[in-house]
């Protein structure tokens, strides 16, 4: 067996161990996540944690880990009776990125089952990690389904299995924890909410703190026992803290002080729902039980919303997690247990329930992100060599669904048409591989001209593998989404840039929530970059997006060529996932020799492979010369003006009305 690292020798990241240590003394608290760039010990302490836990009571040969002192009446392994059991380490159960439903749930013998007509129910991840901990690296790529199965069992405390008719409960409570690197996209808000805490973790810049990192890696990996001795009396000693800590928690107490300190301070972030005062208050009693208190001080609900609070206080998909700490301290200080007559109108620092104030810095409010009314936004600045300062984005709006046509194969979304494992059943076939969605109806009819030669005399049905029929199941899922964008002096002028920005930043959203992957390529002057490479981090591609300059030419078949050739390696990556290509330009083109030429030759290549392109028509102004149009022809797609681009647009609307009274 592997030696663990020592969780006392990991060196600095105080918020990630002390995020882990208070949900090691308190469970309740719901999990931590924990945010932040590769290499930086986050899957370390998380498995060294699990050689700190107290070691746990168990029924003999129970598959689903029931405490023999209050053993689980609806255990699949049961009745138990109460009484003696044996003890064991606590588990750490990884969940891969890759797992299959069943995998994580559970999977019922639907062989059995059918032939049998007994329940034959394979325990799954969840059932593992019962009473230990329920490890996911890279949650941000796990699929939806998935992290919504898993996070429902942490809420509830017990896994649901329904299969067929054939109903499973077991008891799934377990200490969550999800590592991800924002890099590589990020989790959706009510996702980020079930989690109880969160923690930012970042490689230190101090030179000294880095060389004990290394110096303590190199000694673990040439003796990992030697190391870990060293390391005992010191792991030894926060194991018996956790504890004592788990023995004081009942006894801590939670005063009124402390409660209206916690709802004030979530009122003053404007936090939704009230899952954030709940982590608080479980929170701030662990950190009391930690340090071996009976009463949660202000400093604890202080630490509290510092771990509870900043993935939560996110507003769009953009905002970067964080808390405001001046904030919170004029919160706690305003609402303090010695303020007998609060503020009746219950706002935060400046009033207003906890608005930022004109003067609040990055965290606080907006500084200056958006001009005062009349200033012309997207009045370029020149800045030299023909080269303009990059226009502010619009305010982002709704925007109609842009999908790809037929049905694909890909990762599971919320785009376009698909076959995927969950979604509405549309027929049956024989299965390839091990079956997993049973279409009893297909099997049925399968097996039914056969038994009279199978020799059935009973009431039973006589089935075989043969008979078995998987179902068919019809989905979305997200696509690869590339924006192409005309950075030129043409899309400048007037303006334009600041709208076009605006509409690129709404269908980036649009594709954060269809959980798409999204790429970025600009052209101007004389060539073609990619701003951006396919990648599932949405949030990178907004802030790519915010420097973008402009000015120059418009090379657009140079545009067109880059993108093409992004999607031809992009497929050998991902062959499953389908583009849609969106194109956002005037349509003109400038530079070279035959321009317009060259622009349309590169655009049959796209038609020749059948991509899905939608031109966003940027062209202005009362006289039109209708380029984009001509391009969308020439790529075989559509096009769309900015205006047509809005879910609720005069022309949408007015289509609505014509399908309704079709």
């Amino acid at each position: 067996m592997t030696t663990p690292f020592p969780f006392t020798a990991v060196v600095g990241q105080d918020d990630l161990r002390l995020a882990l240590l208070l949900n090691a003394v308190s469970p309740a608290v719901g999990g931590v996540l924990v945010r932040g760039e590769k290499g930086t010990a986050k899957s370390t302490a998380v498995r060294a944690l699990s050689a700190l836990l107290p070691e746990v009571a168990v029924v003999p040969g129970c598959r689903f880990s029931c405490d023999p002192a209050a053993p689980d009446p609806s255990c699949p392994d049961g009745p138990h009776e109460p009484g003696a059991g044996t003890r064991r380490p606590a588990r750490m159960v990884e969940l891969p990125v890759g797992a299959s439903e069943d995998r994580l749930v559970g999977a019922l013998d639907i062989e059995r089952a059918l032939a049998e007509g007994v329940k034959a129910f394979e325990p799954g991840l969840l059932a593992d990690a019962h009473r230990g901990i329920l490890y996911v690296d890279e949650v941000n790529l796990l699929h939806d389904h998935l992290v919504d199965l898993l996070l429902d069992a942490a809420a509830m405390g017990a896994s649901y299995v329904e299969r067929e008719g054939v109903s499973v409960r077991h008891a799934a409570r377990f200490l969550l924890v999800g590592t991800m690197n924002p890099e590589e996209g990020e989790l959706r808000p009510q996702l980020l909410d079930r989690f109880g805490l969160t923690v930012e973790v970042a490689a230190s810049r101090e030179p000294d703190q880095r060389v004990e990192v290394v110096r303590r890696r190199l000694a673990y990996d040439d003796d990992p026992a030697g190391f870990a001795a060293r390391w005992a009396d010191e792991e030894s000693s926060v194991r018996q803290r956790i504890v004592a800590a788990r023995r004081l928690l009942p006894s801590v107490r939670l005063g009124d002080g402390a409660l209206r300190q916690i709802a004030a301070t979530c009122a003053a972030f404007e936090v939704d729902g009230m899952r954030a005062d709940i982590v608080m208050a479980r929170t701030a009693t662990a950190l009391a039980a930690w340090a071996g208190r009976t009463e949660v001080l202000a400093e604890d609900v202080r630490q509290a919303a510092l771990l509870a609070l900043p993935h939560r206080r996110r507003r769009n998909p953009f905002d970067a997690p964080g808390l405001d700490e001046d904030k919170l301290d004029q919160t706690l200080e305003e609402f303090g247990e010695e303020d007998d007559d609060p503020d009746p109108d219950g706002g935060g620092p400046g009033g207003g329930g906890g608005q930022p104030s004109p003067d609040a810095g990055p965290q606080g409010g907006d500084t200056g992100a958006r001009p005062e009314a009349g200033e012309d936004e997207g009045a370029p600045q020149a800045t030299g060599g023909g080269e303009q300062s990059p226009a502010r984005a619009a305010e982002p709006f709704r925007t109609k669904v842009l999908s790809v046509p037929g049905i694909g194969e890909g990762a599971a979304g919320r785009r376009s048409r698909a076959r995927t494992e969950h979604g509405r059943t549309t027929g049956a076939r024989r299965p390839r591989g091990t079956l997993t969605k049973l279409h009893l109806a297909a099997t049925v009819r399968a097996a039914a001209p056969h038994q009279r030669a199978r020799g059935r005399s009973g009431p039973g049905l006589v089935v075989r593998r043969d008979d078995l029929r998987q179902a068919t199941r019809e989905g979305r899922e997200g696509n690869l989404v590339l924006f192409v964008v005309d950075a030129s002096g043409s899309m400048a002028a007037r303006a334009r840039m600041s709208a076009v920005k605006g509409a690129v930043l709404s269908l980036l959203l649009d594709a954060y929530q269809r959980r798409d992957k999204v790429g970025l390529v600009t052209f101007r002057g004389s060539a073609a970059d990619v701003a951006l490479p396919p990648t599932s981090s949405v949030d990178a591609a907004a802030a790519r997006l915010e420097s973008l300059p402009t000015g120059g030419r418009t090379p657009l078949a140079a545009g067109l060529l880059k993108a093409h050739d992004v999607l031809r390696v992009e497929r050998l990556r991902d062959p499953a996932r389908r583009p849609l290509v969106v194109l956002v330009t005037d349509g003109r083109a400038t530079g070279g020799p035959e321009p317009v030429a060259l622009a349309g030759r590169a655009a049959r290549l796209f038609a020749a492979d059948g991509v899905a392109c939608v031109v966003v028509d940027c062209e202005s102004g009362p006289v039109r010369l209708g380029l984009a149009a001509q391009l969308a022809s020439e790529l075989g797609g559509t096009a769309v003006t900015l205006d047509e681009l809005r879910a609720d647009s005069i022309a949408g609307l007015v289509k609505d009305v014509q399908k309704r009274a079709a």
